[in-house]
């Protein structure tokens, strides 16, 4: 019997949500076999990379085994080395000694997201903090409470920068970021008896005229307001212009003693797309309405990597998380329709709505139109995601987490990995 390979690059948002839709569609098929590469064998829920930062949940309960999530489907983890599309072959290294394999694919579904960009900025690379992966939010919790400790011992002199925090990008990530670690450093300082609350200094850069551009400037006003009234300082207008071990030097010639940068001002799309000969618009694939890639049968994408036209205005959809689950979908239906013969439908979505967390059970949130703002927002925040989170395990665990939270301080210990040597 012959078998249909289907192989889903990428373990996001768009590739576990393809994959689950595949498991679903072709339960009955004994004909075809569905593989997933994903660097990592998780699912993490990276709306909530914050508060694991800011100690609000336990590191594990955000993230999802994959051979949790699908059954049926083949889980091999490792990297992507290379997509050969006249070869229909995709080349993936894993293991501790990086050897290689070769899968071969009929379908090949590309979910490969995207990479952080530093835009070439002095020092930016070696120094920044990210905020993409579980280890960025683990590395970052690490790096504040150390900050912590070190300047409740030092002598003043040697202190300076340790309790400063920049965050580099106003947008749902920055600001969810900054105000999260906020939130987390003033909480901590209860158990600081020689720190005050004027030794901390948290500052926002943002290269736009106000923050939450996806929001729009209403929101993005009432969110600066609401954090600069916590003590965070907020620069519009304003790019990260270089940074080394100690300062941070910005745009309009300021610079800020800081051994803390967080950057969430940029993404590129995967640099493997670049190799690939189909057609690309600045780094991401250029696909059709149906998410097939044009001139290569049995190809497609979709997400962060792709460039996907809305058939109504005529404009890419944007690459956001809601997007990419409604893409997934399309995507598995399409592949399913094209392996037995039936044509392929377009994809067709408008964004629900954006929300974003701002610290002290606040929030702001844009709902099918409707603005909100305050403690509703922060509970639709909470709600909306909660729902979202996969497993039912998971969302009870975020659930006991954000309970507990309400009666007891937070921890604030640090999740170190050495290994003592013998």
């Amino acid at each position: 019997m012959t078998r249909t390979r289907i192989v889903v690059l990428g373990g996001g948002f768009g590739g576990v949500e393809a994959a689950r839709q595949l498991e679903r569609r072709l339960r009955h098929r004994k004909d075809v076999d569905v593989t997933l590469v994903s660097r990592d064998n998780f699912f993490l829920f990276t709306p909530m990379l914050h508060e694991v930062a800011a100690s609000d949940v336990d590191i594990t309960h955000i993230v999802s085994p994959l051979r949790a999530l699908l059954h049926r489907t083949n889980i091999v983890v490792g990297d992507v080395q290379g997509i050969d599309l006249e070869r229909r072959v995709v080349r993936v290294v894993h293991g501790d000694d990086a050897h290689s394999h070769e899968l071969q694919y009929d379908q090949l579904l590309m979910t490969l997201g995207s990479t952080t960009n530093f835009y070439g900025q002095p020092g930016l690379e070696r120094h920044a903090v990210t905020m993409k992966t579980l280890g960025d939010a683990i590395h970052l919790r690490n790096r504040v409470i150390d900050a912590l400790e070190q300047a409740s011992t030092e002598c003043e002199t040697g202190a300076a920068g340790l309790l400063t925090v920049v965050v580099a990008g106003g947008g749902f990530a920055g600001v969810e970021t900054i105000a999260a670690v906020n939130d987390f450093m003033r909480e901590a300082l209860a158990f600081y008896p020689r720190l005050r609350q004027s030794d901390l200094r948290l500052l926002l850069v943002h290269a736009g005229p106000h923050i939450l551009p996806e929001l729009g400037e209403d929101l993005g006003v009432y969110a600066a307001r609401k954090l600069t009234d916590r003590g965070i300082e907020i620069k519009t207008s304003t790019r990260v212009a270089a940074v080394d071990s100690e300062r941070v030097t910005f745009s309009d010639g300021t610079s800020a003693a800081s051994r803390l940068l967080v950057w969430t001002a940029g993404t590129s799309p995967h640099p493997l797309l670049q190799a690939l000969p189909c057609p690309l618009d600045r780094g991401r694939v250029v696909v059709d309405a149906t998410l097939a890639v044009p001139g290569w049968p049995g190809v497609w994408a979709l997400g962060d990597c792709a460039v996907v036209p809305d058939v109504r205005t005529g404009r890419p959809h944007p690459p956001t998380a809601q997007h990419a689950l409604r893409e997934a979908r399309t995507a598995a239906a399409n592949i399913c329709a094209t392996i037995d013969g039936r044509p392929a439908v377009p994809f067709a979505f408008r964004t629900i709505g954006q929300l974003a967390a701002i610290g002290r059970r606040t929030g702001v949130a844009r709902v099918f139109g409707i603005k909100f703002s305050g403690f509703l927002a922060w509970w639709l925040w909470r709600t909306i995601y909660l729902s979202k989170l996969p497993r039912f395990e998971k969302k009870v665990r975020v659930a006991l987490d954000w309970t507990l939270d309400l009666l007891f301080p937070k921890d604030f210990v640090q999740f170190m990995t050495f290994r003592e040597r013998g």
